[in-house]
């Protein structure tokens, strides 16, 4: 079967000790039998690793960072559609979601794909929000709240018991012991993400993980569970392994038809000593671990891009249990003359 030959666009290139999404996302389009991919690579820093995969990425282009607002991104993608006439858009990270929701009608007139949550969607699953998704979707949520200053979180404290977990409003996530750890932790998760900080009731139990991705209509296209069987100091998972467990898949299934979630998604879970399942976080966007989906059978980045071009996707039924990943550091060599042109033309 001869595949179709695309092009797509990818951000989220920092594979570093807390990588983005984009370098297993595109080893999951590299891997598609459907379609024959050329890859654009969308970087904000001169050494995102992905740049300089030249077997993976065919093509980098700097982008100004979400802080410059959705004009300058339409700006800056349209003179790369130009010359690269970009069939899909894959956006990793949540701090740039807002801008390309906001950007998707536009994108879709000059025949740039995405397939995204709707603003509703992203907005209504924030971690200041969670409470209420979990009374709206009846599910359950760890007790928190959103600090915006030092008394407030002095007031949150009270009614809390310690550890309790402080999370910043993208990322990171610190447990504090007391007072003066919460405080500390605070000044960095605002420093760092700004305000509000998430101030998050601990609950202890077993980490778990469920990647899926919703079509917009309340179906399940895929989902793939996961235990963390290596974290990091930055509690990211740096070794997993899928595992059967139907309740983590039903979870995922309600929260998909009930919100008809659009794209991918990630489930952060603990399962307490009882055996109920809380949702601590719930991420928009294909997780860093998606390539573990793909080696247990499920290519949820090509399925994403069929959706994307409004092809008919059949939902996956099955993958492979006790599947691991594993992750590694590699030094790449790289001629400084690769990063100086980067540096002086914007693109690779």
């Amino acid at each position: 079967m001869s595949r179709t030959k695309i092009t797509v666009a990818v951000t989220g290139l920092n594979n570093i000790d807390s990588p983005g999404p984009g370098i297993p996302v595109i080893r999951g389009i590299k891997e598609s039998e459907e379609f024959n991919a050329r890859i654009i690579g969308l970087a904000y820093e001169h050494l995102e690793p992905g740049i300089y995969m030249s077997e993976l990425v065919d093509k980098t282009y700097m982008i100004p960072y979400p802080s410059k607002g959705k004009e300058a991104l339409y700006d800056r993608l349209m003179e790369i559609h130009k010359k690269e006439n970009i069939d899909v858009i894959i956006p990793n990270f949540d701090a740039e979601l807002f801008s390309f929701i906001k950007l998707e009608n536009q994108l879709n007139k000059v025949g740039i794909k995405t397939f995204l949550p709707t603003l509703e969607q992203f907005e209504e699953r924030h971690k200041s929000n969670l409470p209420a998704y979990g009374k709206k979707y009846g599910v359950d949520i760890p007790q928190g709240t959103e600090v915006f200053s030092i008394a407030d979180l002095n007031n949150a404290l009270k009614s809390m018991e310690y550890p309790v977990m402080v999370k910043g409003k993208y990322y990171d996530a610190y447990k504090a012991y007391s007072e003066e750890q919460a405080i500390a932790y605070f000044h960095k998760m605002s420093a760092k993400w700004g305000l509000p900080v998430i101030l998050q009731e601990f609950i202890d139990g077993t980490e778990v993980n469920v990647i899926a991705l919703g079509d917009g209509k309340g179906n399940l296209t895929a989902a793939v569970p996961m235990r963390k069987q290596y974290i990091t100091d930055k509690g990211k998972a740096w070794g997993g392994i899928t595992i059967e467990d139907q309740s983590l898949l039903d979870l995922a299934h309600k929260i998909v038809s009930q919100s008809k979630w659009r794209g991918g998604m990630e489930l952060e879970l603990i399962r307490s000593a009882n055996g109920k399942l809380y949702i601590l976080e719930i991420n928009p966007r294909i997780p860093a671990w998606v390539y573990l989906a793909v080696g247990a059978g499920q290519n949820i980045p090509e399925a994403l891009i069929k959706l994307a071009l409004g092809n008919d996707v059949k939902p996956y039924t099955r993958y492979d249990v006790g599947k691991m990943f594993i992750r590694y550091s590699y030094d790449m060599i790289v001629d400084i003359d690769r990063f100086s042109t980067l540096a002086t033309s914007g693109e690779l």
